[in-house]
């Protein structure tokens, strides 16, 4: 399998079938990921992350992988995910609206599984931009 075929299984698993199954076949056990100001590592921040959205989005499905540049070990592309916010998340209480948003990835590989990348989100602008619900 390609990097851009693995990227699309692994998205498509993940996060519309939560398959964390596959995590070792898609990443190495020293996987880290890059975010505004933190850096989460392993195996486990991945099904935690999967697991949260999931929990927040039972719906979340992904709309489109677009691939912009392949390099020998690296790949830059976007995702654009989309689903029903109806659990709260990060202390944002559930709007029970369905929200979309575009994730930029840059994914560098090593042996054929993804070993780190860099994420740019627009979630949790999405999750405050949408106001909770009265009761």
């Amino acid at each position: 399998m390609g990097k851009k075929e693995l990227i699309d299984f692994a998205n498509k698993e993940l996060f519309e079938k939560e398959n964390l199954d596959i995590i070792p076949d898609v990443f190495t056990t020293d996987y880290v990921t890059h975010t505004a100001n933190k850096e989460y590592k392993g195996h486990d921040f991945i099904k935690r992350w999967v697991k949260q959205l999931r929990k927040a989005m039972p719906n979340i499905c992904v709309e489109k992988v677009e691939f912009f540049i392949q390099e020998k070990n690296t790949v830059v592309w976007q995702r654009t995910l989309k689903g029903k916010h109806t659990t709260q998340m990060w202390g944002v209480k559930p709007s029970e609206k369905n929200i979309k948003w575009n994730e930029m990835v840059v994914s560098r590989f090593e042996n054929d599984k993804i070993i780190e990348e860099w994420v740019v989100s627009e979630l949790i602008g999405e999750l405050l931009s949408k106001p909770p619900m009265k009761k």
